[in-house]
């Protein structure tokens, strides 16, 4: 029995898995909803078995589809090396690398970097995504994504770690703010006032939103913004508060006022995590080697820790 299974099955079926959705995994893999739906039952008729569970809330891999998700990482990474050894050689060959971060990188310090090494790299493609860090260290651990920028709070197991950046979060209010009497704050200090966010599917708000709820409180949010400029312009009126990172406060031109937050999560380390750094195609080690140029020095983490 011939599979027939190309790349484009495999990448759409894992897009399909990742997500729970064969919508979302279409729209991943750029294809339309029919097609992709027509490339899976195709994938199921030639394998003789379903490949997915499908309900009113999404869909799930069978056990067969589990088996054949994990054999399509294997392939794609293959096909990753493979792209990444010939690119010097054939010309127009692109390589392709994702990479998952959570907000603070996305937002303050990727950025830059990203810019730099894809002006430099114009045969690299980047696919950038922002989630949790707890998502992020078992997604590259899973193959799903080959780099991931994670909070070192998150615990990264048997991945191998790079120093990136520091990242602390602060407080951020208007002048004259009843908060600014105390040099530091808990975010036990700051639940009787009301929240500036981001969008409600951000990394950084649900990270907080999951240490307010571990007091047993919830942070009430009178609007939710895209970006940490709104955020703070929005501060200065005094609308309400926010938890932003430092860079970014720093950053903002807003008449607004950082204070730091005493609790030991707060003051994170961003870390680059992979799975086994010499098996990566030349590629990504190269992207993680620009990314690592502007670390501070591992005395320096240490020291902020």
């Amino acid at each position: 029995m011939s599979l027939g299974f190309d790349l484009v099955d495999l990448r759409l079926f894992l897009q399909v898995i990742e997500t729970g959705s064969i919508t979302a995994g279409a729209q991943r893999a750029h294809l339309a909803l029919a097609s992709a739906s027509a490339r899976i039952r195709g994938m199921e008729e030639r394998l003789g078995t379903p490949l997915l569970v499908r309900a009113a809330r999404g869909v799930h891999g069978t056990a067969a589809g589990c088996a054949l998700a994990a054999h399509a990482r294997l392939i794609l990474e293959q096909e990753q090396r493979m792209r990444g050894e010939l690119r010097q050689y054939a010309q127009g060959l692109k390589g392709h690398i994702r990479l998952l971060a959570n907000t603070a990188a996305v937002t303050e310090f990727l950025p830059e970097a990203l810019a730099s090494f894809l002006a430099a790299h114009a045969d690299i493609d980047i696919e950038l995504e922002q989630r949790q860090s707890c998502d992020i260290v078992q997604a590259v651990a899973e193959g799903v994504a080959e780099v991931g920028i994670a909070a070192d709070s998150t615990g990264s197991g048997a991945l191998q770690t790079f120093p990136f950046r520091q990242d602390r979060l602060v407080v951020v209010t208007a002048p004259e703010h009843p908060l600014l009497q105390q040099e530091t704050l808990s975010l036990g200090d700051l639940l009787p006032y009301e929240f500036i966010g981001l969008d409600s599917g951000s990394a950084l708000h649900a990270h907080l939103d999951g240490h307010a709820a571990r007091i047993g409180k919830r942070l009430r949010y009178r609007v939710r913004l895209h970006d940490f400029d709104d955020i703070c312009r929005m501060v200065e009126q005094n609308v309400g508060i926010s938890v932003i990172p430092e860079a970014a406060a720093l950053r903002c031109r807003a008449r607004i006022r950082p204070r730091p937050l005493r609790e030991g999560w707060a003051q994170r380390r961003l870390l680059i995590c992979v799975r086994a750094i010499d098996e990566l195609p030349v590629h990504t080690r190269q992207l993680i080697a620009h990314l690592r140029e502007g670390a501070p020095p591992l005395s320096d983490l240490a020291a902020s820790a």
